[in-house]
């Protein structure tokens, strides 16, 4: 089957990297897929030996497409479809350890949101503050 061509959207569907052919579709259609460094339609033709980059959320793949497939099967035949590129592999690796290292936000709030106690601690006190204002 390499010698014929597959579209886009089925193969992307097929290899698993999405659920369904019609995220599949969307995603390209959005500009998060692109085959040999432009971006295309759904319905391109694919065939082997090209190179095509996937972006799902923050995770950026490049991958050598090897085989194309009819039929959508178990993720171990799946991966024998595509080879991912050495530089690919290592920049979510690097992503990996940055998501890793990096700080939860919620972490460096020292005292978290304020409970319904606080709240109405600072209405009173914005009340008294005011109310001196305006008799001043």
């Amino acid at each position: 089957m390499v010698g014929q061509g597959m579209r886009l959207d089925k193969w992307l569907w097929v290899a698993r990297f999405y659920k369904t052919r019609s995220l599949a579709a969307e995603a390209v259609t959005q500009g998060r897929v692109h085959v040999d460094g432009h971006a295309v339609k759904p319905a391109r033709e694919l065939r082997g030996g090209e190179l095509v980059r996937v972006r799902q959320g923050p995770l950026e793949r490049e991958v050598k497409v090897l085989a194309l497939a009819q039929a959508r099967g178990p993720a171990a035949e799946a991966q024998r479809l595509y080879a991912e590129t050495p530089e690919s592999v290592a920049a979510r690796a690097r992503a990996a350890e940055q998501r890793r290292i990096g700080a939860e936000p919620a972490d460096t709030i020292a005292q978290g949101r304020p409970t319904k106690r606080d709240r109405r601690r600072l209405a009173d006190w914005q009340r008294w503050s005011a109310s001196l204002e305006d008799g001043g």
